[in-house]
């Protein structure tokens, strides 16, 4: 008995639809059996050492123990040269705005500082 050719249609169809989810679960599994591979950590040596700090004199320890709580030495070193009342203003904004645990004491000593270290000519 001859099959009727739209059931021989639908049998093609099916066999192919079932072959290609077979290879795709097949292609998948192997796929995630693969190793992952690593790339190793490049190395990145910076300009400048480990020893970084503000240069010695009346403050640098009360800069250093208060500013780089938030931000590195050279950050603050490469900041550009302000008047005392643009430092007083810029301690003032970090106390203020962005809830630095300075006491009043120590933001005097500060602007003092970055006053002489980094003030204008």
């Amino acid at each position: 008995m001859r099959e009727h050719p739209t059931m021989l249609r639908r049998t093609r169809i099916a066999l192919l639809v079932t072959s290609f989810a077979g290879f795709a679960a097949w292609s998948a599994v192997a796929y995630a059996a693969k190793p992952l591979e690593l790339h190793p950590k490049p190395e990145v040596d910076l300009p400048f050492g480990d020893d970084l700090s503000f240069p010695e004199g009346p403050g640098s320890d009360v800069v250093a123990a208060n500013c780089v709580t938030c931000h590195s030495v050279d950050h603050t070193l490469n900041q550009p040269a302000l008047s005392r009342e643009e430092w007083h203003k810029v301690v003032d904004k970090m106390i203020t705005a962005y809830k630095a645990p300075i006491s009043k004491d120590d933001a005097k000593t500060i602007v003092d500082y970055l006053s002489r270290v980094k003030g204008e000519p």
